[in-house]
């Protein structure tokens, strides 16, 4: 799961599960989440990769497969990483290992930094727009959210 859910990552699913099923094993949905722009109804398939939207977001939902029935085993893994909206991440979007410079990211790719989600990754932009660039990556502890762990979380992947 990944995008406007209270925890992204993956989740493990029953068979026959449904979209909702998922956004409740990922700690339900955060409170600014599109949930009109998803089919709640659909049911999961193995592997698959699930993201909630913002309002406004796109997002390109996968078109049903052959309803022979869910996939072998009981996990829908949905990771945020290579899937942002509309097409605008930057170049190497999906590199677990690519850097982010926290100045100049989109919220979809601050996103992708371990640890944060949609909610954080506006606060971060919102603070950026606010007190001006970020001067140090330990900077990132001023914005509501973030504490010492979650810095902790994304520290071999933010840059200034």
């Amino acid at each position: 799961m990944s995008g406007a859910v209270v925890s992204p990552g993956v989740v493990e699913l029953r068979p026959g599960d449904r979209v909702g099923d998922a956004i409740e094993a990922a700690g339900g949905a955060e409170p600014e989440a599109d949930l009109d722009a998803v089919n709640l109804a659909r049911p999961v398939q193995d592997g698959e990769q699930i993201r909630i939207p913002l309002p406004g977001e796109e997002v390109e939902q996968p078109t049903p497969g052959p309803a022979s029935g869910p996939a072998s085993g009981p996990t829908a893994q949905a990771a945020g990483g290579s899937e942002s909206a509309g097409g605008t991440g930057g170049g190497g979007a999906g590199d677990a290992d690519a850097r982010i410079d926290i100045n100049t990211a989109s919220a979809a790719q601050l996103e992708e930094l371990p640890g944060v989600g949609p909610a954080i990754a506006q606060r971060i932009i919102e603070h950026r727009e606010a007190e001006g660039p970020f001067a140090s990556v330990d900077d990132l502890e001023d914005v509501p959210g973030i504490g010492p762990a979650t810095l902790e979380k994304m520290r071999d992947r933010a840059v200034v």
